[in-house]
């Protein structure tokens, strides 16, 4: 999938050869990941987050890297979180990003800076950061990321608790690849683990439903009989579901991936289920444009802190 219009935001996709240490505030925490065998026991590793950030937008934030919630080396997760002092739980946004489905573009340390910078603005903004990785084809082809997906997120209802995080309000962010594996798995319940819930979606420039004219990474992953395609969409088990959806996709994307959206946005709201929320944003060249910190229009903040706050406000009395 020809995609490089950001390497912004959200989030996942780290390579195996990810760093297996624990960066985290908390040695409570570190410790309980090294007894479960949930992450290693270096934690001599110094945080590459005060150089990786010149901008210092993760002051204060705790991570802790590549803690496995699958068997398969790339089923690993990083957390990111403040202040473990507060007593109330927190909301989670779960990042899972990718620009193919079949591997990444771009250096890893760059990949990783974007992906600590996504979790940041969701810790600045009094929640918890988690990013997902998850296997790619040709090894793993469908449904391996809706499963790995539905995995993470099993994990994240078990052990959030560990970092201030709240199950109950629990936020998916799939972004371009993530976005239709994060879709997937919401829209079919055989892939779904008994634990699995999401609070709420955020979509943004995600394939809904491949077609012919897939190019091979597609292919990789949906195989290469299109026949099989209406089956493997999103369609139509995503029009069923009440979890509230926020979808985006930028005015800048290919033609294709502004047609899926619309598309997506069309059918949801022709559905008995939901309209979603639904915002075009105006670039996404850099990761201030998607998660500005001045909440400017046409960049994904305001809506998705407003999608949050109305979620943080179902469990008060």
């Amino acid at each position: 999938m020809k995609k490089r219009i950001v390497l912004c935001c959200l989030v996942t996709a780290i390579t195996a050869a990810s760093a297996r240490a624990t960066e985290s505030g908390s040695p409570e925490i570190a410790a309980y990941l090294v007894r479960t065998g949930l992450a290693g026991d270096d934690t001599s590793a110094p945080p590459a987050e005060a150089a990786a950030d010149p901008s210092k937008t993760c002051e204060g934030v705790s991570f802790s890297r590549s803690i496995k919630y699958g068997e398969s080396d790339l089923n690993v997760l990083d957390v990111a979180s403040g202040d473990t002092g507060e007593t109330s739980a927190r909301p989670v946004l779960v990042f899972v990003a990718g620009e193919s489905f079949a591997g990444e573009s771009g250096t890893a340390e760059d990949i990783g800076t974007i992906h600590d910078q996504a979790m940041c603005f969701a810790v600045r903004n009094g929640m918890v950061g988690v990013k997902v990785n998850y296997r790619l084809a040709p090894a793993d082809p469908w449904p391996a990321g809706a499963k790995d997906v539905a995995a993470a997120t099993s994990w994240v209802h078990q052990n959030i608790d560990l970092f201030g995080g709240s199950r109950a309000q629990v936020v998916a962010v799939g972004y371009s690849i993530g976005a239709f594996h994060v879709a997937s798995l919401l829209a079919h319940p055989e892939f779904q683990t008994s634990d699995f819930d999401f609070a709420g979606a955020v979509l943004v420039s995600g394939i809904y439903h491949s077609s012919a004219d897939a190019d091979e990474t597609e292919k990789s992953y949906f195989g290469a009989d299109a026949s099989k395609y209406d089956e493997r969409s999103a369609f139509p088990g995503i029009l069923n579901i009440a979890t509230p959806i926020l979808l985006a996709w930028s005015a800048l994307d290919p033609p294709r991936l502004i047609a899926q959206g619309e598309g997506l946005k069309e059918r949801l709201c022709n559905s008995p289920t939901q309209c979603p929320r639904t915002t075009v944003l105006r670039s996404r060249n850099s990761l201030a444009s998607v998660f500005a910190t001045d909440a400017q229009s046409g960049s994904l903040v305001q809506p998705m802190l407003e999608l949050v706050r109305e979620i943080e406000a179902r469990g008060l009395p």
